[in-house]
C-alpha cells in the first residue's frame, strides 16, 4: 500500500462517522410558512423602493423607535408596527464620489452607493452613523429628538466627517464597533483594497490608537463580527473592550493550508500607547482562540471554526455577562452550525494563562516558559494592579513582550465543553442570533432566536437538565420570515414589547416573540410546548405574565408533564371521531397529523369497541407516512376502529378515532356481465347500493353532468336509480351491450337520437 493511500485511510478513520460525529438534526415542534405568519400571526414587513441591505439596526426603547441603516437611507420606524409612521433620511454619496468609484472599476448601480454600516446612539438627542460612501467612508451625526413624540429626524450634510477607520470601503465587507462614552472602537479595513485591517479607536478627546500594522501575529486577514464593552471591576480604569473575529490562524499546522480560527481579543479602554515603542499603538492587545467543538473519541473533535455572530446577554452582574456565539464549519466531512456559550470567568482565565511562543527547530507554537515581565502584559494601568498611571509609564521590556506575544496559548472553551445547540446536515446555515432571558413559573430560561441564510428564524429554549452545567436545548419553532428566502443579516429583539426585528437584503420583518395559540386548543398541547412565553389559563394557551394571581395559570417548562397540570381540563378524554369507507381490494388512507412535529404517532386497532386494543403492525401492505397510514389493499379484516395517538416527552394523548367500514367487492358480482374476469359468480338478483353511483361518476348521463355534482347527498340516504336511457353502459340487468349501443349511436342520424332527459337527482 502506498504512502498516499495509507494517509487517506488514516484520515477516513479519524474523520469518519464514529469520530466526533454530531447528532442528527433537531426537528422543530412547530413549523410555520411565510403565508401563515402573514395571515394569522401578525408578521409585518417594511420595504423601501430603490433601496436594500437593512444591516444596521439600532433599537431604542425610550424613543419607541427602530433606527435602520440601509442603502442611501436612514430610517426611523415605530417599534410597535414598523409599517406605520416611518421617517426617512435620504443620504446618498456625492456624484463625484460615485463617478470616481465607477472609474475605479466598480459597479455604479450596485457598489457605488452609500451603504450605512454603523449606527450608534451618541447621546440623548443624536445618533452617530457611518456608511461606505461609494468607497469614500463617511460619518455624520443624526438628530433624532429626545422623546418618542418628537418628530425630529434629520441629518446635516454639511457636518459630515471622514469615516476611515470606522466604516469599511467595500459594501461586501463587515464592520464591528461599539460606542463607549464619546469614543468609537472599531474593527475594520482601513484601506481601499481591504488589506489593512485594524482595531481602531477614534472620536473623543484622546489620541487615535490602532493595532500594529502589517504584522500577522496581531491580525491575519480578520473578519470582525462584534465588539462589546465589559467592566472588569468597580474601577473604570480596569474596563476592557472585547473584539470577536475570525482570522487565518498563524499557529496552524504546516502543510494543511489556510485554517480559519475564531478569536476573542481584548484591549484596555485607558490604553494610551507606548512612550518610545508602540507609539499610538495598543500595548494591552491580547487574543485567544474561541473553541466550539463536539468532543469525540481519542481527541478527534468536530470543530466549528467560522464565527458568524455574537450576542452579549446581560445578567444581574454587569461584569459577568454570558456570551452566545454562533459558528459554522468549512469542513469537507460534514456541514453544520452550532451555538456555544462562554462565561467571562473562562475568558479571563485564558488571558491570565500562558502566552503562546514560537520556538524550536521547526518553529512550533508552544507555551512560553520564560519570565513574564511586570506589570503583566494585558493588564490595565490602574490602582487595582499597580501604581502605573498610564501605559506610557510601562517599562520597555513590557512593551516589547506585548509586541511579540499577542497570542495566548490556552483557548477559551465553551460552557459544558460542548455546543449548546447544533444542526448538522440541514439545508441552512446560522447567520445571526439574539437571546431573551424569560421569567417563567419555575425559573428563568434563555430563549434563542437564530437567523439563517434561508430567511428563517429558529426559536430555541435552553433549559437545565440536572444543573446549570448540563443544559438541554429544545427547538420550538422554525419561522419563514422572508418569502424570498434571503439570508437574515441582522436581528434585534424588544423584551419590553415582545417583538423580534429581522433584516435582510430585501426587507425588514417584525414578529411577536410568541404564538401561544398555534400550539393547539387543549391544555396538554400548551403544556407540551414548554414555551416560557405561554401558559394554560383554563380555556386557552395564552401569553404568560409573571406575578399574576389568576387561578388557572398552568406552566411547567422544565418537565412539561400534562398529567400534573391538565387534570382539570374539561376537554380531556374527548376524542374527535370520523367515519371512513373503503372498498375491498382498493386503497384507503387514514389521515392523522399532530400539531407537534416532534410527536411520534402511534396507531391502535380494535375490531369492535368491546375488543382489546392492539398496535397496528406496519408491513408492505400497511405503510405509515408523515400524514397517516396507507392501506395499499383493503381487506375485510381491516374494518374496525383505529385510534391515532401522539407520544411526546413521555406523554401520550389520543388525537383521533377513525371507524373504517369495508365494502366487499364480491357483493357486486351479481351485477357483472358474462365473461368479466374481475368479479366472480354470485347471487344474480343482488344489487349493491353504490354501484349505480359509481357508474354515474364514471360517465354521467347526457345533460346531467353539470347538475349531478351540484346536488349534495347525505350519508345513509339511498341514491335514486338512474334511468335506463340516461345511464352509462354498465353491467346491470336490462342494459344494452356497450358495443351494440355505440354502433347504433354512430350509424344513426343525429336527429334520431333521443332527447335529453332530466337529471335523475
Amino acid at each position: 500500500m502506498s504512502h498516499r493511500l495509507l494517509l487517506l485511510l488514516v484520515l477516513l478513520l479519524s474523520c469518519g462517522p464514529t469520530a466526533g460525529r454530531p447528532p442528527p438534526a433537531a426537528t422543530p415542534r412547530l413549523k410555520l410558512a411565510f403565508p401563515e405568519l402573514r395571515a394569522r400571526h401578525g408578521l409585518q414587513l417594511f420595504r423601501l423602493e430603490r433601496s436594500c441591505c437593512y444591516e444596521a439596526l439600532l433599537l431604542d426603547e425610550e424613543r419607541g423607535r427602530l433606527f435602520v441603516g440601509a442603502q442611501n437611507h436612514l430610517l426611523s420606524l415605530a417599534l410597535d408596527d414598523i409599517s406605520q409612521r416611518d421617517r426617512k433620511i435620504y443620504w446618498p454619496a456625492p456624484v463625484e464620489w460615485r463617478e470616481e468609484c465607477n472609474w475605479a472599476g466598480k459597479d455604479i448601480t450596485a457598489e457605488c452607493m452609500n451603504f450605512v454600516k454603523i449606527l450608534h446612539a451618541y447621546n440623548r438627542t443624536h445618533l452617530y452613523a457611518c456608511g461606505t460612501g461609494a468607497f469614500h467612508p463617511v460619518c455624520a451625526f443624526v438628530e433624532a429628538g429626545q422623546h418618542a413624540e418628537e418628530p425630529t429626524f434629520k441629518l446635516d450634510p454639511q457636518r459630515t466627517e471622514d469615516g476611515k477607520g470606522k466604516s469599511p470601503y467595500d459594501p461586501r465587507h463587515a464592520a464591528a464597533s461599539v460606542l463607549v462614552g464619546e469614543e468609537l472602537y472599531s474593527g475594520v479595513a482601513t484601506d481601499l483594497m481591504g488589506r489593512d485591517f485594524t482595531i481602531f479607536r477614534s472620536l473623543g478627546r484622546r489620541p487615535s490608537i490602532r493595532t500594529e500594522q502589517h504584522d500577522s501575529r496581531w491580525l491575519n486577514e480578520p473578519k470582525f463580527v462584534a465588539v462589546f464593552w465589559v467592566p472588569e471591576s468597580e474601577d473604570p480604569d480596569d474596563d476592557k473592550i472585547y473584539f470577536f473575529f475570525r482570522e487565518t490562524a498563524v499557529e496552524r499546522q504546516q502543510g494543511l493550508g489556510k485554517t480559519s480560527f475564531a478569536r476573542i481579543g481584548q484591549i484596555c479602554r485607558n490604553d494610551m500607547g507606548g512612550q518610545r515603542s508602540l507609539v499610538n499603538k495598543w500595548t494591552t492587545f491580547l487574543k485567544a482562540r474561541l473553541v466550539c467543538a463536539v468532543p469525540g473519541p481519542d481527541g478527534a473533535d468536530t470543530h466549528f471554526n467560522e464565527l458568524r455572530d455574537v450576542f452579549l446577554l446581560q445578567t444581574k452582574d454587569k461584569r459577568n455577562p454570558l456570551i452566545y456565539a454562533i459558528f459554522s464549519t468549512s469542513s469537507s466531512v460534514f456541514q453544520g452550525s452550532a451555538v456555544c456559550v462562554y462565561t467571562m470567568a473562562d475568558i479571563r482565565r485564558a488571558f491570565l494563562g500562558p502566552f503562546a511562543h514560537k520556538e524550536g527547530p521547526n518553529y512550533q507554537w508552544v507555551s512560553y516558559q520564560g519570565r513574564v515581565p511586570y506589570p503583566r502584559p494585558g493588564m490595565c494601568p490602574s490602582k487595582t494592579f499597580g501604581t502605573f498611571g498610564s501605559t506610557k509609564d510601562f517599562p520597555d521590556e513590557v512593551i516589547q513582550f506585548a509586541r511579540h506575544h499577542p497570542l495566548m496559548y490556552n483557548p477559551v472553551l465553551p460552557h459544558s465543553q460542548r455546543p449548546l445547540f447544533l444542526q448538522a446536515s440541514v439545508p441552512y446555515t446560522f447567520t445571526r442570533i439574539a437571546v431573551d432571558r424569560v421569567t417563567a413559573a419555575d425559573g428563568h430560561y434563555d430563549v434563542l432566536f437564530i437567523g439563517t441564510d434561508m430567511g428563517t428564524v429558529l426559536k430555541v429554549v435552553s433549559m437545565a437538565k440536572e444543573s446549570w452545567h448540563h443544559m438541554e436545548p429544545l427547538l420550538l419553532e422554525e419561522l419563514q420570515v422572508f418569502q424570498d428566502a434571503s439570508p437574515v443579516t441582522s436581528l434585534q429583539l424588544s423584551s419590553k414589547r415582545h417583538q423580534l426585528y429581522a433584516g435582510s437584503a430585501t426587507a425588514l420583518a417584525q414578529l411577536s416573540l410568541h404564538r401561544c395559540g398555534a400550539y393547539g386548543k387543549a391544555c396538554a398541547e400548551c403544556c407540551l410546548a414548554r414555551d416560557p412565553y405561554c401558559a394554560w389559563d383554563g380555556t386557552a394557551c395564552t401569553r404568560y405574565v409573571p406575578n399574576t394571581k389568576r387561578r388557572f395559570r398552568r406552566q411547567d417548562i422544565r418537565n412539561g408533564d400534562p398529567n400534573m397540570l391538565c387534570s382539570e381540563d374539561p376537554r380531556r378524554g374527548s376524542v374527535p371521531q370520523k367515519q371512513l369507507y373503503g372498498v375491498e381490494g382498493s386503497t384507503a388512507f387514514l389521515e392523522c397529523i399532530p400539531k407537534s412535529l416532534q410527536a411520534r404517532v402511534l396507531w391502535m386497532y380494535q375490531r369492535t369497541p368491546d375488543d382489546p386494543k392492539q398496535e397496528v403492525q406496519m408491513d408492505e401492505r400497511v405503510v405509515q407516512t408523515e400524514r397517516g397510514v396507507l392501506l395499499r389493499s383493503v381487506q375485510r379484516a381491516d374494518a374496525g376502529l383505529y385510534l391515532c395517538h401522539a407520544t411526546e416527552h413521555g406523554f401520550t394523548q389520543p388525537l383521533l378515532q377513525l371507524s373504517l367500514e369495508v365494502i366487499g367487492a364480491r357483493q357486486v358480482v351479481g351485477m357483472a356481465p358474462a365473461g368479466d374476469p374481475q368479479l366472480t359468480a354470485g347471487p344474480p338478483s343482488h344489487k349493491v347500493w353504490y354501484r349505480d353511483f359509481l357508474q354515474l361518476v364514471e360517465r354521467p348521463p347526457v345533460g346531467t353532468a353539470g347538475r349531478a355534482c351540484q346536488r349534495p347527498w347525505s350519508r345513509g340516504r339511498s341514491l335514486p336509480p338512474p334511468r335506463a336511457h340516461a345511464g352509462p353502459p354498465g353491467r346491470g340487468h336490462g342494459e344494452e351491450p356497450r358495443r351494440a349501443r355505440r354502433r347504433r349511436t354512430h350509424e344513426g342520424p343525429r336527429a334520431e337520437r333521443r332527447p335529453r332527459s332530466a337529471s335523475p337527482w
